[in-house]
């Protein structure tokens, strides 16, 4: 069977019809109190997806996309009746819970269909942050000191160092990471989880927050893994009361002022000794979690240049020019090669 004949399914799960940034294509830019830096009338969803398809169709695949709609029954006729020769596994939640993620993945494990991404015990252990920072500890890699917290209870005395920073441990994407995330005494601590608790109810974790460079580490491929160049991010644009961490407005929302001071550079500017501790570290984190075919690594580095891992993001966003694909293009691949190259991981393995 030629690349050709090979039927991919870039298969993704969405419930609103209206997509948040399709809403923004009718905003006037010039109605905002400051002068963005980015455009703001981003591509939707649909159109990322819709991407994806014509680029693995550039590459020669007979491709398509589905949305599963929180439907098993669909899920079943997709993919175990009319099995496709590789899904490209785009799906984050089910039933609007994002612990299911790794339910979707054991499913085409079930039926036996080939699929890109990581396994879903990496996917079940990432989404829950504690967890995966006790694996690196056992594994001897470096993640910031950290608490998980059951309930909104912390003594002073609590044995971390500040600043702190505090975020619901079972979320990703930066969900719940504000300015105010990050606290320098008690009485900070204290109303942040009580907030972060309120909103979420679900586990907290409460780390110390590492002030040096973030670098975000790209991995692609397996046996062996290969590490992209370096992402870095430029927090100098910001408040002086802003810290230096990526908020869930800087990462997702256009109409945000921050959304438009941090700005990432890509290959890093660190030394030759710094980077390679960072791919090092960053390559053990992605063995140790179980990642597979892509995944990007969030790391900070300590005033002496030591590398924290602070997330393993496996699937992470493959948006065309956006951190991943970003490293990529440094690296030499080109959106479409990128694609090609995580969907022939999967055919590999189905051979």
């Amino acid at each position: 069977m030629t690349v050709g004949e090979k039927r991919v399914l870039v298969l993704f799960n969405q419930l609103e019809e209206k997509d948040a940034y399709g809403a923004l294509r009718s905003f006037d830019p010039s109605s905002l109190n400051f002068t963005p830096s980015y455009d703001i009338h981003v591509a939707t969803e649909q159109e990322e997806y819709d991407a994806v398809v014509e680029a693995l169709k550039s590459e020669g695949f007979e491709a398509s996309c589905a949305n599963l709609k929180d439907d098993p029954a669909r899920l079943h006729k997709l993919v175990a009746e009319d099995s496709p020769n590789v899904v490209f596994n785009l799906v984050e939640l089910f039933n609007e819970d994002l612990s299911y993620e790794g339910c979707v993945a054991a499913f085409f494990d079930l039926y036996e269909v080939p699929y890109t991404g990581s396994p879903p015990f990496c996917l079940f252990l990432c989404r829950r942050k504690g967890f995966t920072k006790k694996i690196l500890l056992q594994s001897g890699i470096k993640t910031p000191r950290f608490r998980i917290l059951e309930e909104p209870v912390i003594e002073p005395n609590h044995g971390l160092y500040y600043p702190l920073i505090v975020k619901p441990s079972l979320q990703d994407g930066s969900t719940g990471v504000e300015a105010d995330s990050v606290v320098y005494d008690y009485s900070q601590l204290l109303r942040r989880l009580d907030r972060i608790f309120a909103e979420f109810k679900s586990p907290v974790l409460v780390e110390e927050f590492i002030l040096g460079k973030e670098l975000h580490v790209s991995i692609l491929g397996n046996n062996p893994p290969r590490v992209l160049p370096l992402e870095e991010f430029n927090f100098s644009e910001l408040q002086e009361d802003h810290p230096p961490l990526i908020t869930y407005d800087i990462k997702w929302n256009p109409l945000s002022p921050a959304y438009h001071k941090v700005h990432s550079f890509c290959p890093a500017e660190v030394d030759a000794r710094t980077e390679e501790l960072v791919r090092e570290q960053a390559l053990r984190a992605y063995e140790a979690t179980f990642c597979r075919d892509y995944a990007r690594i969030d790391v900070r580095l300590g005033r002496d240049g030591t590398p924290y891992i602070l997330e393993v993001n496996p699937n992470p966003d493959l948006t065309e020019g956006v951190s991943f694909m970003e490293s990529a293009e440094e690296a030499g691949l080109s959106f479409s090669e990128t694609l090609r190259q995580i969907v022939m991981f999967a055919l590999d393995r189905a051979q």
